[in-house]
């Protein structure tokens, strides 16, 4: 399943895919939605740190919240990140 995730701009959706997946260790990161703050995402990672990526509008912050919701409940797990300007297409299975 994949799904785009539209950011505010290329920096958010480099760090929004870098924060989620490595990809050489096939590693998930990300471990909880702390918030959603309009158009901002507020999340946890294994290393116990928050951080903040800017999406396009709150539409897109709860899309890539809902879509993710799985992959932190162990019940799919992500297979892979693609960036493509300030859109990030993630892939879990």
């Amino acid at each position: 399943m994949k799904r785009k995730i539209i950011c505010e701009d290329e920096y958010e959706a480099q760090k929004l895919a870098s924060l989620i997946y490595i990809k050489d260790d096939k590693e998930t990161f990300i471990t909880g939605i702390l918030e959603i703050i309009e158009n901002e995402l507020v999340i946890s990672l294994k290393d116990k740190s928050a951080h903040s990526i800017l999406l396009k509008d709150r539409s897109q912050a709860e899309s890539f919240a809902d879509f993710i919701q799985s992959v932190i409940e162990n019940k799919n797990k992500l297979i892979g990140t693609a960036i493509t300007g300030n859109t990030v297409e993630i892939t879990k299975e």
